[in-house]
């Protein structure tokens, strides 16, 4: 433990920053993790409670920013980017979406809370276009509650923490086993995980000169156009393709009520 706080001492907020940055901007790292181990730091007194408050708020809001602008310039392509490690990017996706759809834009003051949601939470905002101050003042509302809160259990469980890495000093071997086979029966969950949806990575498409042509034909009919865009690009005043009806993506539950089934159904997006 002593080893620990040395370390913290000398690189803690360096270390610190580091994460916790590197998680805002998507990278799978344990931000809750480093910031409980500070906490214990501040605790000890190897660190500075409010000098550590800074460091954790400046790295997340830089992190933040970077990925509220690029998701509002690259949009969608970004979270797509984003969701990749997920098993089921569209879902992925959706999910995040859902959470704004439901909550409003206040899913930003708890979105770091929320697996998943939390790496999505900026760029998602920034593609539908959030003013960027009101961004800025839940971000940083979020940004702070998730700081301090992770900080002071750390601060408040330094004893525990202590005794728990002092007993897995004395495991030695024993704990090296169970974190190896803890690591290959979690590999082995992602791979069958993976195998499993990897079907639905495929999505039918049709090209616009196939449907174009179907709607000129005696056939039309029996076409359903459909826009599934999501409300974060859709607004009253959009335009779509003529004959087509509007659906909420993250509403499917009630909204395909309204769909026929006596058509062929075509649905389009972003």
């Amino acid at each position: 433990m002593n080893d620990l706080f040395s370390m913290m001492a000398r690189h803690g907020y360096a270390l610190t920053f580091a994460v916790l940055l590197a998680e805002a901007i998507g990278l799978p790292l344990p931000a809750a993790i480093a910031l409980v181990a500070a906490g214990a730091a501040v605790a000890s007194h190897t660190l500075s409670g409010p000098g550590m408050i800074f460091t954790a708020m400046t790295a997340l809001m830089i992190g933040d920013i970077a990925q509220f602008w690029l998701g509002r310039y690259a949009g969608w392509a970004l979270l797509g980017f984003l969701c990749r490690v997920s098993m089921n990017p569209e879902t992925c996706i959706l999910r995040s979406a859902e959470s704004f759809y439901k909550r409003g834009k206040v899913t930003l003051v708890v979105a770091k809370f929320i697996p998943g949601i939390n790496t999505m939470a900026a760029p998602l905002a920034g593609s539908m276009k959030m003013r960027f101050g009101q961004f800025l003042r839940l971000d940083f509302a979020g940004a702070l509650l998730y700081s301090v809160t992770y900080l002071m259990v750390g601060y408040l469980s330094r004893d525990f923490l202590a005794a728990t890495l002092n007993g897995f000093h004395a495991a030695g071997r024993a704990m090296e086993v169970v974190l190896t086979a803890a690591l290959v029966v979690y590999a082995t969950y992602r791979a069958a995980q993976f195998r499993k949806y990897k079907k639905y990575r495929i999505v039918p498409r049709v090209q616009v000169q196939e449907l174009a042509a179907r709607l000129a034909s005696e056939e039309a009919d029996r076409v359903q156009i459909v826009d599934v865009r999501s409300h974060g690009y859709y607004d009253i005043g959009s335009e779509r393709i003529h004959g087509s009806i509007r659906i909420e993506p993250n509403n499917l539950e009630e909204e395909i009520k309204n769909l026929s089934k006596d058509k062929d159904i075509y649905l389009y997006c972003t």
